[in-house]
């Protein structure tokens, strides 16, 4: 974290960050425990969201957002291909499972392990840090080499994500609402299709480039996630390590203010997606398209038949008005984040605020 050169600097209770930041297990810890908390919401939304479930109402009027996820996937259908709730009990009760799990994990690299991965231990260790293999995962802000072979495991991890959804829709099936069933899908790979539904995947309407995308992009992530775990930018393999390529700016602040950035775009382009794509959001799940309004910022609002709407929205207009307004703090908190890593000091601000009064002005001849 900035410290603005004060060796000795204190943080307040509420700056959570600050304790994990030199701690590379306690940052797991915190990493492991966020999922937990995750898995539990998911897990107790969804029982709590079939134990409401009225079959008599379309799903999208009954502001639900984890069933309509897991029908768009195509869990939840009968052998009639009616959707009926089957397995969705199950999905609930293996998330609460997994939670438990998660937090159980948090604790342990909170309260018994090494506060650092460096100085772990393990059956392979032989005594020697180097062959300890939770030690490579330890925290160095100004080894690059070090950060980007944490970020290459990350990367290998979302593309084997995208590769088990892509497989899941080839073999199992989702959602069509074009066909009003579940289906096969399989995916199409075709580079120029993704490319154009760069700047038109607001109205993309077919499953299958949906998942060619998700192919790509795990083949993408896979292979810059290998790259680099096996390249070495401080070595100068990729050139001298610069500042263009984050010198004298790599700190935990500046990768938390880019985890930031990547959340926050993340959540406003679904919250444009979801507000009027129908084929990865359908209609029978999350109500009708919204229409795009303008006040002090953006804001969607529901344009179908409200009749019988259980809580005064559709699940679409709380999903994307939800993901817009989170996204956009997300966002302030890069910036914040980001010009703190860069050593702007924000006091200097509220000093100068406070002292205006005292201020005085001369000019000279």
């Amino acid at each position: 974290m900035q410290t603005y050169g004060n060796p000795d600097v204190t943080y307040g209770w509420w700056v959570g960050n600050s304790v994990v930041t030199n701690k590379s297990s306690r940052f797991i810890g915190s990493h492991v425990a966020h999922t937990g908390l995750i898995a539990f919401t998911a897990g107790a939304n969804t029982l709590w969201e079939l134990a409401r479930y009225n079959p008599e109402i379309p799903m999208g009027h009954q502001g639900m957002v984890s069933i309509p996820h897991l029908a768009s996937i195509g869990i939840g259908f009968d052998q009639a291909g009616v959707w009926t709730g089957q397995d969705v009990a199950f999905i609930g009760i293996f998330h609460l499972i997994c939670s438990f799990v998660y937090a159980l994990a948090g604790l342990l690299h909170s309260r018994v392990f090494s506060p650092d991965t460096q100085n772990s231990s393990g059956l392979f260790a032989e005594g020697r840090p180097e062959h300890r293999q939770a030690a490579k995962y330890k925290l160095e802000w100004d080894n690059p080499d070090n950060q980007t072979f944490i970020l290459g495991h990350h990367l290998i991890f979302f593309g084997v994500a995208c590769i088990w959804f892509v497989e899941w829709a080839k073999w199992h099936g989702i959602y069509d609402p074009a066909l009003g069933a579940v289906r096969q899908v399989e995916y199409n790979l075709n580079l120029n299709a993704i490319w154009n539904h760069q700047f038109d995947f607001l109205s993309i309407d077919s499953l299958e480039d949906v998942m060619g995308g998700h192919a790509f992009l795990a083949f993408a992530e896979i292979l810059g996630g290998a790259h680099h775990i096996a390249t070495k930018m401080g070595s100068g393999l990729l050139g001298e390590y610069t500042e263009f390529k984050g010198k004298n700016v790599l700190s935990a602040e500046a990768v938390l203010s880019w985890s930031l950035a990547g959340i926050g775009w993340m959540a406003i382009i679904a919250a444009f997606w979801c507000a009027t794509n129908t084929t990865v959001y359908p209609e029978a799940w999350y109500g009708e398209p919204l229409a795009l309004k303008f006040g002090i910022s953006p804001y969607w609002i529901d344009t179908g038949n409200m009749d019988g709407v259980v809580t005064g929205h559709t699940s679409r207009a709380w999903l994307s008005n939800v993901h817009y307004y989170l996204g956009f703090f997300f966002i302030q908190g890069h910036l914040w984040h980001a010009i703190r890593a860069l050593g702007f000091d924000f006091k200097r601000v509220t000093n100068a605020v406070a002292n205006l009064d005292s201020q005085k002005i001369t000019l000279a001849d």
